[in-house]
């Protein structure tokens, strides 16, 4: 059977097709949840963006163009989770800094072993803004003109996070002592 497009499950979903809906979020979760891994660093965080993505997602899917790619839209709502997230995050960081440090659990550690520790930490320590770009061009092999969709900023302005964000991040990594 041949897979739906985009656009045909998004109109069963405005019909109130459910099956259509998780059809959607089972062809995307896993791309959502990498993009928001990567940008966070963090399994749970990961995993709550992702399911705050989702319900955003059905709860928005009346406003969806139909006329632009899902993808696009759906990765704006993923971007903008995570960057909502991490402000919350770094707000409720500063209030819990008495607390010692939680556990890696084993499925965190396993999702962590996908890169190196040391360009995740320079990942980490990305501007939210170079660390979107490098992320989604270089994670989820989008091109210029996607993330510049997605991103809502022209194609030039992709190519210069994206290319500072490279620079950063190799910066970081011979600080670290790797070769590049």
């Amino acid at each position: 059977m041949e897979k739906e497009s985009d656009i045909t499950l998004v109109k069963r979903c405005s019909a109130g097709d459910k099956r259509a809906f998780e059809a959607l979020v089972g062809k995307y979760e896993k791309a959502i949840f990498n993009i928001a891994f990567r940008v966070m660093n963090d399994y749970e965080d990961a995993m709550d963006i992702t399911q705050s993505v989702f319900i955003k997602t059905y709860e928005r899917l009346q406003t969806f163009d139909q006329s632009r790619k899902f993808f696009s839209w759906l990765y704006r709502i993923a971007i903008n989770e995570a960057l909502n997230y991490s402000k919350m995050k770094k707000f409720t960081e500063k209030i819990d800094s008495d607390f010692p440090e939680r556990r890696i659990n084993p499925e965190e550690r396993c999702a962590q072993s996908e890169l190196s520790e040391h360009v995740q930490q320079a990942l980490k320590a990305l501007k939210f803004d170079y660390r979107v770009v490098v992320v989604l061009k270089h994670f989820h092999d989008l091109s210029y003109k996607e993330i510049s969709e997605i991103l809502d900023i022209p194609v030039k302005t992709v190519k210069s996070r994206l290319f500072t964000g490279r620079q950063l991040l190799k910066g970081m990594l011979i600080e670290r002592g790797h070769a590049l």
